[in-house]
């Protein structure tokens, strides 16, 4: 099954086992007490319990076949008792979330709040709450975060794709409702497949692939522009070109703070 441009399930899977063993690697001996400055109240430590138990959370959900809504708090989930193990914890879950996810395939029909309801719908998520999350703790220690175009491309699409659904963002985002403003988004590393433009309706916005113009246009590399959509980065940096109507951008990345 494909969910992207092009992505099978299984290639999502392989992506999560890339991703998660690398954010393992970046917080392994990390101090937890450091503050996380993309993800503002949030300690390393906190990030990583919280990437730890949405694994298992998802794990949950396609391993026991859920069509019904159920919240990571219902999931039982032993922390780790040493702040030395929490490292080998998160690979560990993430293990686990990757064999259940490829024991499933992408076509096992279980419940999720976005507009796919089945396992590739986790397998594509689980890629992408991995791969901004590692991105925060690499800022929080000091690296630059590398994010491989494909991902970044398929994560900004999703991103979109669950902005139009996510219930707990329906209200804000049509609280902006628009007339027809658009919004560019330009990735210079991604070829044709690395454009989008975003139009804003009345009650939310609808978006679309490929060249165009916006009232406003954002150019930067994939990665950048992923993590400026997440809010991860500040629009006003060197890393991006900016033409046109700037307040437009700057309200648009408020209201859809994710």
């Amino acid at each position: 099954m494909t969910v992207g441009d092009g992505w099978s399930h299984e290639r999502y899977c392989s992506a999560v086992e890339a991703e998660v063993a690398r954010l393992a690697e970046v917080v392994e001996g990390a101090v937890l007490a450091v503050e996380v400055p993309t993800c503002p109240g949030w300690t390393v430590g906190k990030l990583v319990r919280h990437v730890g138990i949405i694994h298992r959370w998802a794990e949950h959900i396609v391993r026991e076949r859920t069509r019904t809504p159920v919240t990571s708090r219902e999931v039982p989930v032993k922390l780790p008792e040493d702040d030395a193990e929490y490292s080998s914890w998160l690979a560990e879950g993430g293990e686990t979330l990757v064999t259940t996810l490829r024991a499933a395939g992408g076509e096992v029909p279980v419940w999720s709040w976005g507009g796919e309801t089945n396992s590739v719908f986790w397998a594509r998520r689980m890629l992408h709450e991995s791969t901004v999350h590692r991105a925060d703790a690499e800022i929080t220690l000091g690296r630059e975060p590398d994010i491989a175009v494909p991902v970044a491309v398929d994560g900004a699409e999703e991103l979109l794709d669950n902005l139009r659904v996510a219930p707990w963002l329906a209200e804000g985002l049509a609280e902006p409702a628009g007339s027809g403003e658009r919004l560019h988004f330009h990735a210079t590393d991604a070829g044709e497949a690395g454009e989008w433009t975003v139009t804003l309706v009345p009650g939310g916005f609808t978006w679309e692939r490929g060249h165009g113009k916006g009232d406003v246009a954002v150019r930067g590399t994939a990665g950048d522009l992923l993590l400026l959509l997440y809010g991860r980065r500040d629009p006003a940096e060197h890393r991006y070109e900016i033409f046109g109507d700037r307040p437009l951008l700057d309200r648009w990345l408020t209201k859809t703070a994710f």
